[in-house]
């Protein structure tokens, strides 16, 4: 479940790439692209430039580069070429890349043109809370601290946490255990040990924590139509605290 310290430095050169692939992103004006444009970037930047291989496709049969969900979806959202982005809408794109055996796991929701004050709030509480779980993490902390404090800051602001989906750890797989609740007790759950590395990803919504899988088996959203959001970040566990492996490069924590 560990890995050793050159393993974790091989994940974050991974961890770094995927980070440069969101800077790619950050550059687009989303305003009319299909998110099928936006997969295709990925896929072609991911293999042509940076050398290295999009871990989702073929991952469980998944045909893409990404996950694109947008507005009410949870996540697992399918690239489309008839999937618009309008002004307006909040999109997250969930990337894995995989470079020398190891992969790296991130997603970041985007502003598309000039969208709603309780969307931005929405997206701007779900990356604290995403920030809070990882300031938990340190050898001696436990899973359950993480859960934690990601689900008390989301009630506090009045959102939801989506309970049927979780963290996980990660290594030369994409999924490895443990998993990572984003919701729990502190002071419960498995102990955190130097060189553990899972993702930190929540999904909160606007109203009801419920969601649906609609038919495609793949896209997740929420039962009452309202807006959800989600980050990741693939952390590792260190002697002192904790490295965010796919950390971006213009990225200030929130304080």
């Amino acid at each position: 479940m560990t890995k050793r310290p050159e393993e974790i430095a091989l994940m974050a050169e991974s961890g770094k790439l995927l980070a440069s692939v969101f800077g790619q992103l950050d550059k687009l004006n989303l305003i009319g692209m299909s998110t099928m444009e936006v997969n295709d970037l990925v896929d072609r930047y991911i293999v042509n430039e940076l050398k290295a291989r999009p871990a989702s496709k073929g991952q469980y049969g998944y045909a893409y580069a990404l996950n694109s969900s947008r507005n009410h979806v949870v996540c697992h959202g399918v690239p489309s070429a008839g999937d618009i982005l309008r002004d307006g809408d909040i999109v997250n794109f969930d990337i894995t890349l995989e470079k020398n055996g190891f992969i790296a796991d991130s997603s970041k929701t985007y502003f598309v043109g000039e969208v709603s004050a309780s969307a931005k709030r929405l997206v701007q509480t779900t990356y604290e809370a995403m920030w809070h779980g990882i300031r938990t993490v340190r050898p001696g902390a436990r899973l359950g601290d993480v859960g934690h404090a990601i689900e008390r800051h989301a009630r506090r602001s009045g959102y939801t946490v989506v309970k049927e989906y979780c963290g996980h750890g990660i290594g030369r797989e994409m999924h490895e255990p443990p998993q990572v609740l984003h919701w729990g007790k502190p002071k419960t759950g498995l102990v955190l040990q130097e060189g553990m590395v899972f993702t930190i990803e929540p999904m909160l919504n606007q109203g009801r924590r419920t969601v649906h899988t609609e038919d495609d088996g793949w896209t997740v959203v929420t039962t009452d139509g309202k807006l959800s959001a989600q980050f990741e970040h693939t952390v590792a566990v260190t002697r002192h605290g904790v490295q965010v492996l796919t950390l971006r490069p213009e990225e200030r924590p929130p304080n």
